[in-house]
């Protein structure tokens, strides 16, 4: 039997909700029972649809038809090398990711190389991603552009990619609810990797994924 729009409803809900209908409902704005009725075989309407692709970065084409992958396929924005320390986004390596959240000049303007990417003139610095935690949607070598975002009154954005400066090191994760108000779940896009939590407490850093760098 072929794969529905309820089916399709349902795999958005294990990929973005972490299989929990609340989690999803929560993150596009929605009653939990309008999920559970969708899966169930309720048609749709047309605002949830909206909502979907607006707040996932979900192929519309992919929603109502199946047809296609189910996350956008977006052209990666280029980036060339600058030879000077006042152009440009710096490249921070692992090595130096603690002083790079907390915007340090000294390692932000000296120790790294720099890429123009125009496309992300917002972001504070780009770092590589290592390990394969967040396949499919960043794979290791790749480049990530990120925005420091203020500790003072800390809000995340659920299910956005974060990086974190954290009790364990730096981490690339999505950032969903916790259990409590004191925690935040930390989920890898590679369902290999169980989710965990991290109290506020142990977080020193953040910043924003906003981008995937591709160097030529």
């Amino acid at each position: 039997m072929s794969e529905t729009i309820h089916d399709r409803i349902k795999r958005l809900v294990d990929h973005y909700g972490n299989g929990a209908n609340t989690v999803f409902a929560n993150l596009i704005g929605v009653s939990e029972g309008n999920i559970r009725g969708y899966i169930k075989g309720v048609v749709p309407k047309q605002d949830f649809l909206e909502k979907v692709v607006r707040n996932c970065d979900v192929s519309p084409e992919w929603l109502l038809t199946g047809v296609g992958d189910m996350i956008k396929d977006c052209a990666l924005p280029i980036a060339h090398h600058s030879t000077s320390p006042k152009e440009g986004i710096p490249l921070i390596p692992f090595s130096a990711m603690a002083g790079a959240l907390k915007g340090e000049q000294a390692i932000l303007e000296y120790e790294c190389e720099r890429y123009v990417v125009p496309a992300f003139n917002g972001a504070d610095f780009l770092m590589p991603v290592k390990g394969d935690s967040m396949t499919p949607t960043f794979l290791s070598g790749d480049i990530v552009a990120c925005q420091r975002v203020p500790m003072s009154g800390l809000f995340f954005q659920w299910n956005k990619p974060y990086v974190l400066d954290t009790a364990q090191g730096a981490i690339i994760k999505r950032i969903k609810p916790g259990s409590d108000k004191q925690h935040v779940l930390i989920v890898s896009d590679n369902k290999e990797y169980d989710p965990f939590e991290l109290p506020y407490e142990d977080i020193y850093a953040v910043a924003l994924v906003i981008g995937i760098i591709r160097l030529e």
